[in-house]
């Protein structure tokens, strides 16, 4: 027919997949219509339900490795088409996901869907689509793996999902369901008895408390916890045995600056978050694009432990820090550091400091009645890189703080909003300097008010230091004439830490 609609009859009939087919499919005897059913590619093929710990058959047929061991206990072949499987024989899965946790592509970060052509490395475990391999791996006669840089040949890459061939998945030629075999665990059938899981607890009122408590009461002689310990233990060993011969795809980085990002905070950085006053913008992202899922709710984004410690005036206790100078002559300098005015400035610095990224770098510029440079491990002036890196991160001008005083502690930058690693302390008042240079805190003099004033401190003063720093002579183009290096920064309060700390005691 060529009648641009479909009837009511065809719409509703399960079988039919066009309008010739006809409504009645369901009735007649025509094998070439019979039922198909899919299963998802994230889909265990012998729970029927999403994996969370995904192996596959050399086949390619992705079981959880928490019922698909039972199983192979049991029977010893494969649930889906009969044949042989031990458990030596599963591979170990690695899928990448994305921040919303769908996966995806680990080189384009193309979503896999349903309709995906995937595959998975047999040594590595890493799934791929196969447009990726295909093109950068196959064709480009590159057989190294695109995350884990470890060797493969052809054989060892298995198909887990392929469009063209959907028999594969088809749930109506699976074994173990035309042969009706039960594939639930002894746990899963004693869910599925018990009457507190089967109910609507949400409407019970008083009487879901009753039942839990008599759920819990009960004595299942079913359960044999010897046969648990067991079977726990044997998940235990086989995931550790497999983790060894399909080792997860991890990649080995040279340490950077951002990587302290994470290691600077403390365990309960990640543990907090706060709503954000602007939404996710997934509702609108999915009204105009088609490879968006669809989202009709305007959920309120969620800000990062780091983007909630960030907010101007958030953080209002100063932090200390002790910045030794070799030669050792020349003294210490105690830094103030202010995050209520500065707060990236300040994050960026002390995790830099925890990283050891400052250790023996060198002060480059040395400029007599103005101020001392340093920060850049190149000591060239042209390197250094912010917790952020490659980013650089924004000027913070807006506050009280201004450069009319001795021993300022500021950013160094080359222009607007580049701020990285290297910072100047001045010897003197720079007005001219206001606005362009961010102020993240001082050098602690003789006549400053502070519970940490030098004259309480063991160490020299950091209005000598600053003397013995600025009567070092330095050449036409500023470089020191004899080396100054940070021997290294100790920190003696951390407010980012006190602020967590406290904000823990409030909520506990």
């Amino acid at each position: 027919t060529d009648k641009l609609y479909i009837t009511h009859s065809e719409w509703a009939s399960e079988d039919a997949y066009s309008a010739s087919a006809g409504s009645g499919v369901s009735q007649s005897n025509n094998n070439s219509n019979a039922p198909f059913k899919l299963l998802p590619f994230n889909f265990c093929a012998i729970s029927l339900q999403p994996f969370t710990h995904p192996v596959c058959s050399p086949e390619g047929t992705i079981f959880d490795i928490t019922n698909i061991l039972p199983w192979l206990k049991k029977h010893g072949t494969n649930p889906v088409n009969g044949a042989p499987l031990k458990q030596g024989d599963l591979i170990k899965l690695t899928f990448a996901k994305n921040e919303d946790g769908e996966m995806m592509d680990p080189v384009t970060f193309k979503m896999f869907t349903d309709n995906t052509h995937m595959v998975a490395l047999k040594n590595t475990g890493n799934v791929f689509a196969y447009d990726t391999v295909e093109r950068l791996n196959i064709k480009a006669k590159n057989w190294r793996d695109l995350v884990s840089e470890e060797e493969f040949g052809r054989k060892d890459i298995v198909t887990l999902q392929d469009p063209q061939n959907v028999e594969s998945r088809n749930l109506s030629s699976f074994k173990y369901l035309k042969e009706g075999t039960d594939t639930a665990t002894p746990e899963q059938k004693r869910e599925r008895n018990d009457p507190s899981k089967n109910v609507n607890t949400a409407a019970l009122g008083n009487g879901a408390a009753i039942l839990k408590a008599r759920s819990k009461k009960e004595q299942r002689p079913d359960i044999n916890p010897d046969a648990l310990a067991s079977n726990r233990e044997s998940i235990s060993r086989i995931t550790s045995s497999l983790s060894k011969s399909s080792t997860a795809a991890t990649t080995t980085t040279t340490p950077t600056p951002a990587s302290a990002t994470k290691s600077a905070l403390p365990p309960s950085a990640s543990s907090r978050n706060a709503h954000a006053r602007h939404t996710t913008g997934l509702a609108a992202a999915s009204l105009t694009s088609t490879g968006l899922t669809p989202h009709t709710t305007a959920d309120l984004a969620t800000l990062s432990q780091e983007t909630y410690l960030l907010q101007p005036r958030r953080v209002k206790t100063k932090g200390y820090l002790s910045l030794a100078l070799s030669p050792a002559s020349l003294g210490t300098l105690t830094l103030e550091l202010a995050p209520e005015f500065a707060p990236k400035a300040c994050y960026n610095f002390l995790a830099l400091v925890k990283a050891g990224y400052y250790d023996n770098v060198p002060f480059h510029r040395n400029l007599r009645n103005f101020m001392i440079q340093g920060g850049d491990p190149t000591g060239t002036g042209k390197g250094g890189q912010s917790i952020w890196a490659p980013k650089n991160f924004e000027d913070e001008v807006d506050g009280p703080l201004k450069f009319d005083r001795r021993g300022v502690l500021a950013m160094a930058n080359k222009g607007k909003d580049t701020n990285g690693s290297q910072f100047f302390i001045t010897y003197r008042p720079c007005p001219h300097l206001q606005r362009k240079h961010t102020i993240f805190g001082h050098a602690l003099l003789d006549d400053d008010n502070s519970p940490l004033s030098p004259s309480s401190l063991s160490s020299p003063s950091s209005n000598d230091t600053l003397k013995n720093l600025e009567n070092i002579p330095a050449d036409e183009k500023g470089r020191p004439e004899s080396q100054i290096l940070i021997k290294g920064i100790s920190i003696l309060l951390d407010p980012f830490e006190v602020y967590l700390k406290d904000e823990e005691e409030r909520e506990g």
